[in-house]
């Protein structure tokens, strides 16, 4: 019973925090924008560059990889980046301060603040697989069960990762400049706009321990099919583990207080 209850209150803290960044998330346009309409600008600007890539090898259309890329976009943009920003401007404006002096725990300060962003990232998501399946006529989802095990793990990856970035973030304005490096490593080898199946077998093995390509490898194949389960479970280990490097890179470097 008392187990119980301290997990509804930590939920009711949680879900409390989470509602005071959504109210704040509605007055950010800059945070809207990011969230809501640069990962549908994204997969429509790569549709062009998808288009020039040889798909016969991978067996796949370029929608096919043009609306299963939107999820890493969606991932990256509207959890990852948004979140790192969050992070920091709550930092500097010491709200994380005041909050670690209440009863919230560390990971529950972290947790409602990821909400909002979280929320976004769904409803973008379903939104795509209705695309997809309405509008583009991919066919519906495989293996439910594998899209949703890589959404997950890819939003759990997203948080922490923004929470470790954010420590090396000495302002607001340099939120951006640190999400960079993931972003375009991400774009560049995690399949968001060039499937691994198409890249040469070496360059695709170095590629697939890249953050987010195991959350994108389960969220395509989840999709669109061809995954067996050695490759899923690899998939999930590898996502597991950059999830438990995560969780240490923020219990070690997280910062609560300004940078001086």
């Amino acid at each position: 019973m008392a187990t119980t209850t301290m997990m509804s209150t930590a939920g009711s803290r949680v879900l409390a925090l989470g509602r005071a960044e959504l109210t704040l998330l509605g007055r950010s346009k800059t945070a809207l924008y990011m969230g809501l309409l640069m990962p549908a600008v994204m997969i429509y600007a790569m549709h062009s560059v998808v288009a020039g890539a040889d798909l016969d090898k991978a067996g796949m259309s370029v929608a096919a990889v043009s609306v299963t890329g939107g999820f890493g976009f969606v991932l990256v943009l509207a959890v990852y980046q948004n979140l790192v920003t969050a992070y920091v401007t709550r930092r500097e404006e010491l709200v994380l301060k005041r909050l670690r002096t209440g009863e919230a725990s560390d990971a529950e300060i972290l947790a409602g603040t990821a909400i909002p962003a979280v929320l976004v990232a769904l409803t973008q998501c379903a939104l795509l697989v209705v695309a997809g399946v309405v509008w583009l006529k991919l066919g519906a989802v495989h293996r439910p069960e594998l899209l949703l095990a890589g959404l997950v793990l890819g939003i759990a990856l997203c948080i922490t990762l923004a929470a470790a970035t954010a420590a090396w973030a000495k302002s607001v304005e340099g939120a951006g400049f640190v999400t960079t490096p993931l972003f375009l490593v991400s774009m560049a080898g995690s399949g968001l706009i060039v499937p691994l199946e198409v890249m040469p077998d070496s360059v695709a093995q170095i590629c697939r321990l890249l953050p987010l390509t195991p959350a994108m490898q389960l969220m395509r194949g989840g999709w669109l099919g061809g995954v067996d389960g050695v490759d899923a479970l690899r998939d999930v280990v590898t996502a597991l583990v950059w999830v438990a490097l995560g969780v240490f890179a923020v219990r070690r470097w997280f910062r609560w207080e300004p940078r001086k």
